[in-house]
């Protein structure tokens, strides 16, 4: 009866966490290690859509890379059932190469046949719409271009949970509403999981169910996507508020939070926080 009632969930997480290692310019032989994520729990149920908020370092991306298997985590347990894909500017795309290239080699780590790999490219010059660009080499292409090939090519593979990193704040308005709108049908006809990170509220709030804040590399809140990010958005306005000594005072100390081996040097945190 339990694995009947686990089931129902896309992804489960439990106690999740990655560290980090920051270099140092003075080359101490003692290195500088802090959490990425620290204990990150929560389960997802299968179709449902999580918008996941979060301000600048807050461990995001570094959650997507985990729960699209591309990154290992150091801590925890993770159970993702289905194929995943992220959707990401640059990520899985060999700069190298073109963007036919791309598709086909993609394929073959997959195992497809030819005929499927063949599918896949037809579909991906029909949606992506980057004409003879797709016999040129990536590393040529605009961000928008980038994310019309990372986009298009993680739709024709079919994953049955999507992890979409801000693919949809770069390019043209026209082809991110083109992604919207095939983003819903595979919301409310395909029932897909679908984790989305995004800085524009407006956009979680119209898109998403669930809502899941990540801060600090910790998950302060996660539940319905209205009133999460009601929270959200006063935990922002209440920094945006801040003078900008104050704010440089809350970074120091929510980081200094994260590090995890030693005491850290003034002089070091103000580098890294810039």
């Amino acid at each position: 009866m339990k694995d009947k009632e686990n089931y129902r969930y896309a992804v489960e997480m439990e106690n999740i966490s990655k560290i980090y290692t920051l270099k140092r310019k003075d080359k101490a032989k003692k290195k500088t290690q802090f959490y990425a994520l620290k204990d990150i729990s929560f389960k997802i149920e299968k179709g449902d859509v999580v918008g996941i908020l979060g301000t600048n370092g807050s461990g995001k991306s570094t959650l997507s890379l985990i729960l699209s298997g591309i990154s290992d985590h150091d801590g925890g347990k993770m159970i993702v059932r289905g194929e995943q894909a992220l959707i990401s500017i640059n990520t899985g795309l060999n700069p190298q190469l073109t963007g036919e290239e791309n598709i086909n080699v993609k394929g073959a780590l997959m195992g497809f046949s030819k005929k499927r790999i063949q599918e896949i490219k037809d579909s991906v010059i029909d949606f992506a719409e980057l004409g003879d660009f797709l016999y040129q080499p990536v590393k040529k292409y605009s961000s928008g271009m980038k994310s019309r090939l990372g986009f298009s090519i993680s739709l024709a593979l079919n994953p049955d949970v999507f992890i979409v990193d801000e693919a949809l704040s770069v390019g043209d308005k026209g082809f991110a509403q083109k992604c919207m709108k095939r983003m819903m049908k595979l919301r409310d006809e395909e029932e897909k999981t679908i984790f989305f990170i995004s800085h524009s509220l407006s956009q979680v709030r119209s898109f998403c169910k669930t809502g899941m804040w990540i801060e600090g590399g910790k998950l302060v809140e996660i539940g319905d996507i209205e009133t999460v990010c009601d929270h959200y958005s006063e935990y922002v306005d209440q920094y945006n508020a801040m003078s900008e000594k104050e704010k440089k005072k809350f970074l120091a100390q929510k980081f200094e939070k994260r590090i995890i081996n030693e005491p850290i040097k003034k002089s070091f945190l103000e580098r890294i926080l810039g």
